[in-house]
């Protein structure tokens, strides 16, 4: 895919090759400073929460089935995990809008977890460049990205694409990706006369991704709440793309202000994926202003330079005792 191997970057140092390398990330997680701890064997961070050491978490949702099917099991595990410290200097990062509310619902991390979640490189291009190159379109192009998996919901944009066929909408549709499911959906779309609307690609490296986003009108973003994040949002508001996602993804309701910055629809009820995506294109205007906001949201607050400088401004605050004084982006109160 293009991304780039980090195992021999300068500032890894990789536990599992050897017993000495292992004894150096005990060392660090045990010594340092401030400790951010995602996947990693909690045996990390064990002797430096007896000290009280600052230490973050940095995860998605705690649960992505219903919690009202609350498992005993999973309880056990986040109590061992989580609640048992919420008296400690032990914060959450949570990489998904719905991490904060996981967390309250097991009692842990009291007034101690912060908006945060991923940060992909992107490349600044000037909002008047994207607009000009969106403005040679000759029909309204949309694009969808993602692997052709079930919880990204493919389905759903081969009906919209039926459907704005039978509306007489004169579009393209790109989907870019590759997974178990992609030929059955090349198949639909033959059988279904859609061949002259909907186009595959993929996989590609990141660069020539962003290079067609660059060029589309609108992303479709239709994962359910299996999605923890996705930052595949985050390239495409980049990119300046009018942004059509489901309310279930971990991104979406700290990247997107409805009726701002993109449109946030629901699984079930009025304000479908439909409904969104037919106003976009019925509303240059609307279009227009979105793509502007999706871009200034990623360039001016959930960017990595803003959350890094911010993270350390935040943990200044906390060895202090005192509050960050950001009121919403990476940092802020979740």
């Amino acid at each position: 895919m293009g991304y780039e191997n980090l195992e021999d970057a300068p500032y890894a140092v990789n536990a599992y090759r050897d017993e000495e390398s292992f004894a150096e990330a005990l060392r660090l997680a045990d010594e340092s400073d401030v400790v951010i701890i995602g996947s990693a064997p909690d045996s990390f961070i064990e002797n430096r929460l007896k000290k009280n050491k600052l230490t973050f978490r940095y995860s998605e949702r705690l649960f992505k089935k219903f919690r009202w099917r609350f498992d005993p099991r999973a309880w056990r595990v986040r109590r061992k995990k989580d609640t048992r410290y919420r008296r400690k200097n032990l914060h959450m990062l949570c990489a998904s809008a719905y991490t904060a509310p996981d967390c309250r619902f097991v009692f842990a991390y009291p007034r101690k977890t912060y908006k945060w979640g991923y940060f992909p490189q992107v490349e600044k291009t000037d909002f008047s460049v994207l607009a000009e190159q969106k403005a040679q379109n000759r029909k309204i192009k949309l694009i969808w990205v993602s692997r052709f998996i079930p919880l990204k919901h493919p389905e759903e944009v081969i009906k919209l694409a039926q459907r704005l066929k039978d509306d007489g909408t004169d579009f393209e549709l790109e989907m870019l990706g590759t997974g178990a499911l992609r030929d059955e959906y090349e198949n639909k779309v033959r059988k279904s006369g859609l061949s002259g609307f909907v186009t595959f690609a993929g996989p590609l490296p990141p660069g020539e991704v962003l290079a067609h986003m660059r060029g589309a009108d609108i992303f479709l973003f239709t994962s359910d709440k299996n999605e923890g994040w996705g930052a595949v949002m985050n390239e495409a508001m980049s990119s300046a793309c009018a942004v059509v996602a489901c309310r279930e993804i971990g991104s979406v309701p700290y990247l997107i202000r409805d009726g701002e910055n993109g449109l946030i629809y629901k699984k079930r009820g009025k304000k479908s994926l439909y409904a969104c995506v037919r106003t976009l294109i019925d509303d240059e205007n609307l279009r227009a202003r979105l793509q502007r906001g999706a871009y200034d949201t990623i360039f001016g607050e959930w960017n990595a330079e803003t959350a890094a400088k911010r993270l350390l401004h935040l943990i200044d605050c906390i060895n202090r005792g005192e509050d960050a004084d950001y009121g919403s982006g990476p940092c802020s109160r979740a």
